[in-house]
């Protein structure tokens, strides 16, 4: 019994600590702080240029206007993106430059930073 509970305890610190989540977490915080650093807004032309892709190639996070878009790279279930969104949520809970985090209707992640 006590080794179950020890590997689950491994197991869920692995799976959390993943590093394309870390990597994740770290770029949007990036276009979140530009935000009220060194831009007013990212603009709807030309947003593709700031866009960055995790090196592990499973994210890309676009900045929009003051919204930033989490993309998923690969096919995955509706369950995934709640994850994610839920990932997110705790990530910038207590965040005040943060509004909400949601799935929009084209099945993104949007982190909302409007003001």
């Amino acid at each position: 019994m006590k080794k179950k509970l020890i590997f689950s305890i491994c197991l869920f610190l692995i799976v959390s600590c993943s590093p394309g989540k870390s990597e994740l977490f770290k770029e949007t915080d990036f276009f979140v702080e530009s935000l009220y650093t060194t831009y007013e807004s990212y603009g709807i032309l030309g947003y593709s240029e700031n866009a960055k892709t995790t090196s592990d190639g499973l994210y890309t996070i676009t900045p929009i206007g003051r919204l930033i878009n989490v993309k998923i790279l690969k096919a995955v279930e509706k369950e995934e993106y709640e994850d994610l969104k839920e990932d997110l949520k705790n990530h910038y809970e207590g965040n005040t430059k943060v509004n909400d985090v949601y799935i929009c209707k084209a099945g993104t992640i949007m982190i909302d930073c409007r003001d």
